[in-house]
């Protein structure tokens, strides 16, 4: 991979990873904006087939990629649960609470992936990870109870569905990689035999477009009829599906696929310790671009909520 030494191959893809997320947060933020958080992932999901295809076939000569029913069936389930619902969920997120704040609630999936795995799978977490769980509660909440400088009736009534909807996608995330992780066939499968992580995220991202049919379906139902004019809308679709598609590059094309390189050439913790860096990457970028004020508490909080993710996942 691009030269990089064997050892280091899960680190690079997730650092890459979180550097790609945070652009794509950046995108999908400005295109919700203007044709709604729906749209957006519809139209995301659809341009990630067509490039996760092509790149599928140019790699491997065949248009649908191997797996075993269980396989398939694993895969669907982490495509609708964390590509369809869950970044249906952060999507709107972004819109409600801006792309900072919903990023930074995001470092709790490693909070619910360790609940899942002590659901699921009987794991228990050391007391270093419980205070890894702690560290990460105390740096998200410190920084959503602080109040905004300018704060809007509009932007304070739609805070709390914000960080629910945040938190949901944290949760799906988690449930997402934890699926997926299975789906490749790790802890039931020869090395030999496992999916690679490019087709894993092919067969993922179609069973997340099937999951968008009753999403779409029930967003037409109840749009409300265009007040605007066709140039009004025009003016306002056009680039909204230019910053969809960016973002769709960045985000369920390359960094889905450097997200499941990272958990198949990395221990699950660490990857998704480095899978979750966009908290802190997005810090300047929200200030130069959305001119946000970037407070001393925001930075703090921030860099304690990664730290006690990373403390979670490394020594759970």
């Amino acid at each position: 991979m691009f030269g990089i030494p064997e050892a280091y191959i899960g680190s690079a893809a997730g650092l890459a990873t979180s550097a790609l997320w945070t652009a794509t947060s950046l995108f999908f933020t400005a295109a919700s904006r203007r044709i709604g958080p729906t749209a957006v992932n519809a139209f995301r999901i659809a341009l990630a087939i067509v490039l996760l295809g092509l790149t599928h076939r140019l790699l491997t000569g065949v248009w649908v990629p191997a797996g075993v029913p269980r396989q398939v069936a694993y895969l669907a389930a982490s495509g609708v649960v964390g590509l369809c619902i869950g970044d249906q969920a952060l999507l709107t997120a972004f819109v409600d609470i801006g792309p900072r704040l919903a990023l930074l609630i995001m470092t709790t999936s490693p909070i619910f992936a360790a609940c899942f795995g002590w659901v699921a799978l009987g794991e228990r977490l050391s007391g270093a990870a419980w205070l890894g769980v702690a560290m990460t509660l105390a740096g998200v909440w410190w920084v959503i109870l602080e109040r905004p400088a300018t704060t809007t009736h509009a932007d304070f009534a739609a805070r709390p569905r914000g960080v629910l909807l945040a938190l949901l996608a944290a949760a799906c995330q988690a449930g997402g990689l934890l699926l997926s992780k299975q789906g490749m066939g790790h802890g039931w499968l020869e090395e030999s035999q496992r999916m690679a992580p490019q087709a894993a995220t092919l067969v993922r991202m179609c069973f997340a477009g099937l999951g968008m049919i009753p999403l779409l379906v029930w967003r037409n139902g109840r749009r409300r009829p265009l007040v605007a004019g066709p140039s009004d809308q025009l003016s306002r679709y056009l680039p909204g599906l230019g910053f969809a598609a960016g973002g769709a590059v960045c985000g369920p094309f390359l960094g889905v696929w450097m997200s499941l390189i990272a958990s198949d050439r990395a221990p699950l913790g660490i990857a998704q310790t480095l899978c979750s860096l966009p908290p802190v990457l997005i810090l300047p970028l929200a200030w130069a671009i959305h001119r946000e004020a970037v407070t001393q508490r925001a930075v703090l909080g921030a860099f304690l909520a990664v730290a006690g993710a990373a403390l979670l996942v490394i020594r759970a």
